[in-house]
């Protein structure tokens, strides 16, 4: 522990946080107790409806590895919003961020960053998360990226050839259209850099392709074509979630280790039950709400708007404590009925609840 480490620790018993931060960001925007503020420096469109945001953090930010994601806080319209986005870079020597974010229709976060936030705005940062990092031995790869799966995928590339690669490496990465592909210029560079990487696009709904552009979805035929040694591939994909499942049954029992995440939420099919009896412990609020049904759609339901992130239990902004009652997880069935923390998005009541919330 820093001596400076040590004198804050002594003096946090007599410090309010909120006063702190009132008076300090006086001095300077990113100045916090205990949270981890980061000034927008750097604002580049990317592609279509697509920017990148360079971010100035404080010393607080922990770091992140290559593929991780964060959760970005925002004030929107007056009301604070969490969302989980990924770096698009490797962490600069001077501490800077690269996130790359797309705005989805009816997406108030998204939205807000691609078009409204602007260099000298400030947004607040979690811990990173996530586990598709690379290992320290080298390896022979193929990254499988779909829409906004590029973002992680670019993270683990741009560190991956900040030194000549000592196997190959393979990048086949699906889009709509051309407007829709994201650094375009700067895979180019890379493959002119490193001839052991290789950069094959797929567009989907490009009437006019180029002579080097693919078209068509997932396929096995189209894989052996482009990286005919998958078993010695290590596979990491990222994209939505259906496009992630397709390149899993296609690739996962043919690769040396296959590692995938999707963005979006897989589809789980509940049903309404019987009602519950549903106490907020901190809000002093109870409300009756269906079982069955992930509890915060629930709550969203009867007006109340906990704080979320992925929506598909990764990020752990909704989590809280369960107090009393037993919970389901919407993805596999398992009941729960000890206290501890609950998910609130892929978690539904199997009986009356006490939350502290």
């Amino acid at each position: 522990m820093t001596a400076s480490q040590t004198l804050k620790r002594l003096v946090a018993p007599l410090v309010d946080p909120a006063v702190y931060d009132f008076w300090a960001q006086k001095v300077h925007p990113t100045l916090s107790w205990d949270r981890c503020l980061a000034r927008v420096v750097e604002r580049h469109v990317e592609a279509r409806d697509t920017v990148s945001l360079t971010l100035k953090p404080n010393g607080l930010f922990t770091g992140f590895q290559p593929g991780q994601h964060l959760n970005v806080t925002v004030e929107v319209n007056g009301v604070r919003l969490t969302r989980s986005y990924s770096p698009s870079d490797s962490l600069h020597k001077d501490g800077r961020i690269r996130l790359t974010i797309k705005a989805i229709a009816q997406g108030k976060v998204s939205q807000h960053l691609v078009h409204s936030c602007q260099i000298g705005d400030v947004v607040e940062l979690g811990s990173a998360y996530g586990d598709m990092t690379l290992p320290e031995e080298p390896h022979a790869w193929l990254f499988v990226a779909a829409g906004s799966g590029i973002t992680p995928i670019m993270s683990l590339l741009n560190t991956l050839t900040q030194k000549p690669l000592q196997q190959p490496a393979s990048l086949i990465y699906w889009a709509r259209t051309r407007a829709d592909l994201c650094f375009s210029e700067a895979l180019h560079k890379m493959t002119e850099n490193d001839p052991l990487l290789k950069v094959h696009t797929v567009l989907t709904r490009e009437p006019n392709r180029l002579e080097n552009e693919l078209d068509g979805h997932p396929r096995e035929s189209l894989f052996r074509n482009l990286v005919p040694d998958l078993e010695r591939r290590r596979i990491y994909a990222c994209g939505p979630h259906g496009f992630v499942q397709s390149v899993e049954s296609l690739l996962a029992d043919k690769a040396a280790l296959f590692q995938a995440e999707a963005f979006s939420p897989s589809p789980v099919v509940t049903t309404a039950g019987a009602p519950v009896n549903l106490f907020l412990s901190k809000s002093n609020i109870s409300v009756q709400i269906p079982s069955g049904v992930p509890l915060l759609e629930a709550l969203e339901a009867e007006g109340l708007k906990p704080a979320y992130g992925c929506r598909m239990g990764i990020c752990n902004t909704c989590s809280c404590q369960k107090q009393l009652g037993t919970t389901t997880d919407t993805r596999n069935g398992n009941t729960f009925s000890e206290p501890g923390a609950v998910r609130l998005c892929i978690n539904s009541a199997n009986s009356d609840l006490t939350l502290e919330l």
